[in-house]
């Protein structure tokens, strides 16, 4: 069987999964993350002095249960899809979403496997809140 022969969601698959994520995000759910998150991803930011930080996925869901949801702080959600890339069984979704004191831009890889979309690598930028 190949990728051809599968039958593949479009849009509307990756659609449910930010909001999934946007979910996620909003209340720091690390088991609604991991839900969505192969076990096997990674978590890319630009660090200090031009460095790339890449965390393992498990390291980083242990660091989001460590911090206060966007909830909490009763900061109104401003989530958006910006866009969504598909290429057969891949796809790159790039969303915009608060979590306090900053304004993430967050860039989703992901594959089609086991009949679900799922994210394989997050790239994320973090402004402070205008």
């Amino acid at each position: 069987m190949t990728t051809s022969d599968i039958q593949l969601p479009g849009t509307e698959g990756l659609a449910a999964l930010a909001q999934t994520y946007f979910d996620a995000a909003h209340d720091m759910d690390a088991d609604k993350f991991a839900s969505i998150l192969h076990e096997a991803a990674f978590v890319t930011r630009k660090g200090e002095n031009d460095t790339v930080v890449v965390t393992p996925v498990a390291a980083w869901l242990d660091i989001v249960r460590t911090l206060k949801s966007p909830r909490e702080t009763g900061v109104e959600r401003k989530d958006q899809i910006l866009s969504i890339n598909l290429v057969r069984d891949m796809a790159l979704l790039k969303l915009s979403l608060r979590i306090p004191p900053r304004e993430v831009t967050d860039l989703l890889s992901c594959f089609f496997l086991d009949g679900r979309w799922l994210i394989v690598q997050k790239v994320f930028n973090a402004e402070p809140l205008r």
